[in-house]
């Protein structure tokens, strides 16, 4: 059997998946595409699992996709030619409202910057740089041309988009694409640290919480608020909206199970 391409560890509630084809610089092929969504079903399906990590091995976050593998890299779509599902991943849009955070180690490029694009928080080494360069290899990005606006704003996604060229971590970071920029040997303590706090909170609560916040996006506002209300009910009825609410009467931190009933 082949090493796994992708690690991943549980602990204290904190999944940490890690790209572990530092040879290739973790460049995506078919089998990293493989072990990665496998890593993030196993995150999502697991009730003990409430934040995750997306982080690298070596000096390179992600190299992007393996030209060499390009059909591999995409993964595998089911349907006929027109009917083909294009979310059959976490970075093109599987429905995750866990909280999500990037570590990002080094060099992030094409395919590794669309999957940290789809992360709640982007932590940066300063020996991150980023890039989308597709374009100067005549192919246009898809996900990642959707995505980045929403992040970063028009003008500077179309920095990264339509140039192909890279941008440093701190650039980054004045986009709105880093949210913290850290000392490179301080990178994954600071995830953890941050990965620590979100678990202090419900995690049922943090879930529709996100979901409120993603799917009303594309809502009109009467439809989004009637949604949330929705969704408040729904989540007031879990063990830990119960538990919440006895452990502010008792003045005690809660329990959290981070089960839904």
């Amino acid at each position: 059997m082949s090493e796994n391409k992708v690690l991943y560890e549980l602990k204290d509630h904190v999944a940490t998946i890690t790209l572990n084809r530092p040879e290739a610089r973790n460049a995506i092929n078919g089998q990293v595409r493989q072990d990665l969504n496998d890593a993030w079903a196993t995150f999502r399906d697991d009730p003990d699992a409430w934040v995750a990590i997306l982080t690298a091995v070596g000096d390179v976050f992600c190299a992007g996709a393996d030209l060499k593998d390009g059909k591999g890299s995409t993964g595998t779509f089911g349907g006929t030619f027109w009917e083909k599902p294009t979310v059959n991943s976490f970075e093109s849009g599987m429905e995750l409202f866990k909280p999500t955070i990037a570590a990002v180690n080094g060099p992030c490029i094409g395919y590794g910057l669309t999957g940290v694009l789809f992360c709640d928080f982007v932590l940066a080494s300063d020996r991150a740089r980023f890039a989308y360069p597709e374009v100067s290899i005549g192919v246009p990005t898809i996900v990642g041309s959707i995505r980045l606006p929403q992040k970063v704003g028009w003008s500077n996604a179309m920095e990264l988009l339509l140039t192909g060229e890279s941008v440093d971590a701190q650039r980054a970071k004045e986009m709105g694409l880093v949210w913290r920029l850290c000392p490179h040997e301080e990178l994954l303590a600071q995830a953890q640290a941050w990965a620590q706090v979100l678990t202090k909170a419900a995690p049922i609560a943090q879930r529709a919480t996100k979901e409120v916040a993603w799917r009303s996006a594309s809502m009109g506002w009467t439809e989004a608020v009637r949604f949330g209300e929705t969704m408040r009910k729904v989540a007031a009825q879990s063990p830990d909206a119960v538990e919440g609410r006895q452990a502010w009467l008792e003045r005690r931190a809660p329990e959290w199970t981070g089960n839904e009933g």
